[in-house]
């Protein structure tokens, strides 16, 4: 039997809309048409498409579909990682204006979120995104090694970051060229970690950090309070943005001996001359901390 499904897509090229069909309950639909699917996996396809008469991608190139695909795996991988290690706090750490907690929810995440975000503009944001979930709290203050007061830098959009540019930063973006810098308050997230769990009867944690070549600095504030975390998240960086920021094998050499193993690596940025890859996003967790239906 025809659903209604089929049988709206079998009427929308006799208005003009062009449709890619793929499969049960999912289709592209486009009034310019173009578009290509691959798929990736049971229930997974990969969309790209053209400009109308080129052969061009309309993602600008096919490294934009590249990172966009990388970015959904990473989402889905991290879901299923905090579902499966029962994780019931993520604490967000270069929150920005709230993505990563918004990219939870969506996800299905239902636990405590803690955003941690000290420049004002992007602080706003994420207050407006997170008052109105009554499990999502913030705290406008960086974290770091030390209890402090330093100069970030600002003006670079997503990338405000506690480090100076580094040449190879300054030449791949041209927003580093233009700055200015405002104190903002560090604290030690061993410091924070009780105020921020309270209520939790039996706190399952997992830290996602994103702080712009801050990330390792962050992590050692954790102090022995790392080994209360069940998974991490770091960027990590094999060309590096920021001046001082550790290369991605100092990093994850850190994390692999405070107990954390790699569960997924995904590509952020990478130059489109050459193909290098410039960060990953690196999943891991400890799996002595996985329950024991996983084990």
């Amino acid at each position: 039997m025809t659903t209604m499904f089929r049988k709206a897509l079998g009427a929308l090229p006799r208005l003009g809309v062009q449709v890619l069909d793929l499969g049960p309950g999912a289709a592209v639909v486009s009034r310019r048409g173009g578009y290509t699917a691959t798929k990736t996996s049971v229930d997974s396809w990969m969309v790209g498409g053209k400009r109308p008469d080129t052969d061009t991608d309309t993602s600008a190139d096919s490294w934009g579909l590249h990172k966009a695909a990388a970015a959904d795996l990473c989402t889905r991988h991290v879901a299923e990682l905090l579902a499966n290690y029962e994780v019931n706090c993520v604490f967000d750490v270069g929150a920005n204006k709230g993505q990563y907690g918004r990219q939870l929810r969506e996800s299905g995440y239902r636990g405590r979120i803690v955003s941690f975000e000290p420049v004002p503009e992007a602080l706003e944001r994420l207050r407006k995104s997170a008052g109105r979930d009554p499990d999502w709290r913030v705290c406008p203050f960086a974290l770091g090694r030390s209890e402090s007061v330093q100069d970030m830098h600002l003006g670079w959009k997503t990338m405000n970051s506690l480090l100076p540019p580094s040449a190879y930063g300054k030449k791949r973006y041209k927003r580093f060229a233009d700055s200015r810098t405002e104190q903002v308050r560090i604290r030690r997230l061993d410091q924070v970690m009780d105020e921020a769990l309270e209520g939790i009867a039996e706190p399952r944690p997992y830290l996602k950090m994103d702080t712009q070549g801050f990330d390792m600095e962050v992590f050692a504030g954790a102090g022995e309070r790392i080994g209360d975390f069940v998974g991490m998240q770091s960027e990590v960086a094999v060309l590096r943005l920021y001046e001082g920021s550790p290369h991605m094998s100092e990093a994850i050499a850190a994390y692999e001996d405070a107990g954390f193993e790699i569960t997924g690596m995904y590509p952020v940025t990478r130059e489109k001359t050459t193909g290098r890859v410039v960060e990953f996003d690196c999943v891991l967790a400890r799996a002595e901390s996985a329950p024991a239906r996983l084990r």
